[in-house]
């Protein structure tokens, strides 16, 4: 019953720690370990030990002296840093070799904290690049394109060392370092570092005492804890403390037996990830806000929604796009919006007025695909039309015709395109006379061309000449913040599709869709807000709504862990009912097994229906 109950405790969502009045722990469940930075299985993992002659180091510190164990100048020179105009406060990235003379090290100082800092180097022939991302608040050290990212609330010194024998990483920061007694200075000075990834475990800490665990200057008010275990009347629901720099909400509470202080509980939830959204959110807002005020002033790509850098440089060359006649690739993954982007160009194009005729090479059968782009004579083959039939070509006369999936035509039919590229006209099948084709051509694929013309499958003349203008579209999860304005922009249109009216969507759904995968990319999430919009009896979207497949790789779905009263009571059910399952329906025996009385077993009975 103990063991199930610590199981059950271990699935909470929120953190759990209780104590005895003398502050020895009687219970540390395993997301508390996880806040505390107890668990540390975080990354690629690294066996213990320390820094020595020889080795690499590389830094990212946003904050000199704040969160890096007290850092000073001196510490640095361990590792080559010479004399630099470093004070309290600033931001600097680093590298050098542990042992090497004074002034060999890189460093780059910011005092303004607001553009990025950046740092490149080459160290051993090692590729050394540190960066701090004070917008994002990010610091994220990489040695040969191996990146070691770490996010941060307010402070962060963040380290990287490379074994100056084997050139393996053997330390690298990871959250809870407070706890470890890993901060950088720390680490300089020699301090054995304690080891991380899958072969590492939670330290044991039921059974100590609660200072040897949580020294009383880390962050948590442990001596306040303390205290109300021991009777002295302190309490709080739901306040917003920092814990190891993360924001997290607190709740105290004395624990009673008979009227009698026993001790105290403490449950934590972190709300990084809260305060992480809501910054997302409201960025996502002023984006919303900024591309309304710009749509105001109609650019003609309002229907390519996002704000992030890389659909600005999309957006960029659509413009140029749009001004040129140019024969002109759009490459992506299935579903990002090739299609919209096409007809985007076309209609801010001087051939505006004109058809925009769209062809999915692969919905055509290839033996048809001819005569659908060309055009055929009367009785060019059996079956055709006495009459013959004009091609989709001589339809798009003065306009854009769209060849999606260009990548699957079949070679007899690469040949005719080739041929329309270099001299703007064709002949229909059947027929011998040519016809000029005034037509801007726009292409996509999903596939790699190049990969194609190496195998055969694609003719190299003909990638040359519909290569001549890409543009490229990142999957939605290389630009997941784009996906609430896209949410936003979405959710009204499919609302007024479905004639249903306007719906919202709730802070979880919301998270949840910016940290999906999108495989299907921008066409899923219209697929997936749709279905929502149709099962949601209310005028929310909430979590349950959503079709989204779970992450194989998380062990606990943490959205369905349930209250710690509900869990208990299952616990409790599943206890009598396996009890009387063990003693074949016997209830004397299965209270003695439970170790319950008479009264409170036939309560419990009648209370859960058993």
């Amino acid at each position: 019953m103990k063991n199930m109950l610590e199981n059950i405790i271990d699935m909470i969502n929120e953190g759990i720690i209780s104590i005895d009045s003398e502050g020895t722990i009687k219970s540390y469940n395993k997301k508390a370990k996880e806040i505390f930075g107890l668990i540390y299985n975080q990354g690629i993992g690294h066996s213990s030990g320390s820094i020595e002659k020889g080795d690499m180091v590389i830094i990212g510190d946003n904050c000199f002296g704040e969160d890096d164990g007290g850092l000073e100048i001196e510490d640095l020179r361990l590792f080559g840093v010479g004399d630099i105009a470093l004070e309290k406060g600033d931001a600097f990235v680093a590298a050098g070799v542990v042992g090497s003379d004074i002034g060999s090290a890189v460093i780059k100082v910011s005092k303004k904290h607001e553009d990025n800092l950046l740092l490149e180097t080459s160290i051993n022939n090692y590729k050394i690049k540190s960066t701090i991302d004070f917008m994002n608040k990010t610091v994220e050290l990489s040695v040969n394109h191996q990146c070691f990212p770490f996010k941060y609330i307010k402070s962060l010194g963040h380290m990287v060392i490379m074994s100056g024998t084997t050139g393996k990483v053997k330390f690298y920061q990871a959250k809870g370092y407070t706890v470890r007694r890993e901060a950088l200075k720390d680490i300089l000075m020699g301090k054995v570092f304690q080891s991380k990834g899958n072969s590492s475990t939670a330290m044991e800490v039921v059974g100590r005492n609660i200072f040897e665990v949580h020294p009383k200057e880390t962050n948590i008010n442990i001596i306040e804890f303390l205290e109300a275990a021991r009777g002295k009347d302190i309490s709080y629901t739901n306040e917003v403390r920092e814990i190891n720099g993360r924001p997290t909400r607190c709740t105290l509470m004395q624990l009673k037996s008979s009227g009698k202080i026993q001790g105290a509980l403490l449950k934590v939830e972190d709300i990084t990830e809260l305060n992480n959204l809501r910054r997302q959110r409201d960025s996502a807002i002023a984006s919303l806000n900024e591309a309304e005020s710009r749509l105001k002033v109609d650019d003609g790509f309002e229907k390519i929604i996002g704000q992030s850098e890389s659909i600005k440089a999309v957006k960029k060359l659509c413009k140029k796009a749009a001004d040129t006649d140019s024969t002109i690739l759009i490459l992506g993954e299935s579903g990002t919006g090739k299609g919209l982007l096409a007809e985007s160009i076309h209609k801010k194009s001087r051939r505006r007025e004109k058809p925009f005729i769209y062809v999915n090479c692969t919905s055509i059968p290839h033996e048809l695909l001819e005569s659908q782009l060309f055009g055929y004579e009367g009785g060019a083959f059996t079956g055709a039309h006495k009459e013959g039939k004009k091609g989709l070509f001589e339809a798009a006369h003065g306009g854009s015709i769209f060849l999606d999936e260009i990548g699957d035509i079949p070679q007899f039919v690469q040949v005719k395109l080739l041929h329309v590229l270099q001299t703007k006209s064709f002949t229909p099948v059947g027929g011998t006379k040519e016809i000029y084709a005034d037509v801007k051509i726009f292409t996509a694929t999903n596939k790699d061309l190049d990969k194609a013309v190496k195998e055969g499958h694609f003719r190299k003349d003909l990638y040359y000449r519909i290569n001549v203008f890409p543009i490229y579209i990142p999957p939605l999860r290389l630009r997941r913040e784009d996906i609430y304005p896209l949410i936003h922009h979405l959710l009204p249109e499919i609302c007024h599709k479905v004639k249903v009216s306007e719906k919202f969507i709730s802070a979880e759904a919301i998270k949840t869709m910016i940290d999906y995968e999108w495989p299907g990319n921008v066409r899923e999430l219209e697929n997936v807000l749709e279905r929502a919009v149709n099962i949601a009896e209310g005028d929310t979207i909430f979590l349950e709504h959503l079709n989204l497949k779970a992450d194989i790789n998380s062990p606990i779905n943490h959205f369905c862990i349930k209250s710690l009263k509900d869990a208990l009571i299952d616990a409790e059910k599943t206890a009598i009912k396996n009890a009387l399952e063990v003693s074949n329906g016997n209830k004397s025996k299965a209270m003695k097994i439970l170790g319950v009385g008479k009264t409170s077993f036939y309560e419990k009975l009648k209370k859960y229906g058993i």
